[in-house]
């Protein structure tokens, strides 16, 4: 059935739902204008070439990707559910992503993440280099456990598997650790679990820009500026 008043959102909104589902590749004008029950014409119209149309999905997809909102009472809960988001973002859309990457939009795209964070971080009372290094290893661990998830996801079936792999005895004596790992991972609260961690290492206990967690003294050691 043709639309009636078909708009360029409309468009863009299709375009995306064939790259997530399919990847680029398989995006062309004739299979968008069937989606859309509309002629290609109307589709070049709208948003011009098939190249014109990716440059618009990815711009689409930077400015989506800055609409993510802190929540919580403190600092290190509101770092997690920037974490959080930026990591819910990134698994829903891989290949619009990949796509950002490929026309090197990404430090751009990860921008409005990184100013979300600094904020908590000079909320926590940290500055400087050492505040920029926390809001960096914060974003590290988001891409990180996304590439981890990602690559478990498309791995082929093990065997053995972890199941099948922990005992008592590899577990050091400690059966209950064993029949933990022996179930499988829960990625969101590992991810949780590690991103608090890592918050609550980088921010506590630095009410004032003169104090650092133990974390970032150490790192400082280790040649940090």
């Amino acid at each position: 059935m043709r639309r009636v008043q078909l708009t360029r959102e409309d468009v863009l909104d299709a375009a995306a739902r064939l790259v997530v589902q399919h990847g680029p590749q398989d995006l062309t004008m004739r299979k968008l204008a069937a989606e859309l029950g509309t002629a290609v014409t109307s589709i070049y119209w709208h948003v011009g070439n098939r190249e014109s149309l990716l440059d618009a999905l990815v711009e689409r997809t930077v400015r989506e990707m800055g609409a993510l909102v802190p929540r919580g009472r403190t600092p290190v809960d509101r770092v997690v559910s920037v974490a959080r988001a930026l990591r819910r973002e990134l698994r829903a859309r891989p290949h619009l992503i990949a796509m950002v990457h490929e026309r090197g939009l990404t430090e751009r795209m990860f921008l409005p993440a990184q100013q979300a964070l600094v904020h908590e971080v000079h909320a926590a009372g940290l500055r400087g280099a050492r505040a920029a290094q926390a809001v960096r290893a914060v974003q590290f661990q988001v891409v990180g456990h996304v590439l981890v998830e990602r690559n478990r996801e498309r791995a082929p079936v093990q065997s053995p598997g972890e199941g099948e792999l922990w005992s008592a005895d590899l577990a050091e004596d400690d059966p209950a650790l064993a029949r933990a790992l022996a179930h499988p991972a829960d990625p969101e609260r590992v991810f949780v679990v590690s991103v608090r961690a890592l918050a609550g290492a980088l921010l506590g206990g630095s009410s004032s820009p003169s104090m650092g967690s133990p974390l970032l003294e150490r790192s400082r050691e280790l040649g940090e500026d």
